[in-house]
């Protein structure tokens, strides 16, 4: 595998580019979001190292916190989370989720999620259990993990 050349410059670039500012959402009274989410590592980096995998979640921690600010205005109720996939961290992504007019499908809940499970060893540290609740699901081939935060109102749980 070619070696991984400019990581300064590039989480420097991630944590801007993750910045709410570029996604332009609606969070008016007429705002919708139907799964609304972003993946931050699309090439998959962080499946090849631990250090990288930590500076990609760092980025989602901080997008979901901006995200989490935007929602204490928003008028309706909403379901914020991240979604990291234990072995194929192209999957990973920040949600954003609200009643809409494609479907009827709010609140979400997700199937065979289970809280207040052991913390994965590469989020140690990151991940404040006085801030954050962290969940499980496993599909036939992925694990999830997910994360919420303690201080969303209006939140509605995943399970």
């Amino acid at each position: 595998m070619k070696k991984f050349r400019g990581k300064k410059r590039y989480f420097r670039n991630l944590l801007r580019e993750s910045m709410l500012e570029q996604y332009d959402l609606d969070f008016g009274q007429e705002g919708w979001f139907d799964l609304w989410h972003t993946h931050l590592d699309f090439s998959g980096l962080g499946n090849n190292s631990l250090r990288i995998r930590r500076e990609h979640i760092k980025a989602y921690i901080s997008l979901y916190e901006d995200i989490i600010d935007k929602l204490e205005l928003f008028a309706q109720p909403y379901q914020s989370w991240i979604e990291l996939a234990d072995k194929e961290t192209e999957q990973d992504a920040v949600y954003i989720h609200t009643k809409n007019p494609n479907s009827d499908n709010f609140p979400l809940k997700i199937n065979g999620l289970t809280w207040d499970i052991c913390i994965p060893n590469y989020l140690e540290g990151l991940i404040d259990p006085s801030e954050f609740n962290v969940g499980q699901y496993k599909d036939e081939f992925e694990t999830y993990y997910i994360i919420q935060s303690k201080k969303a109102n209006g939140a509605y749980n995943l399970t």
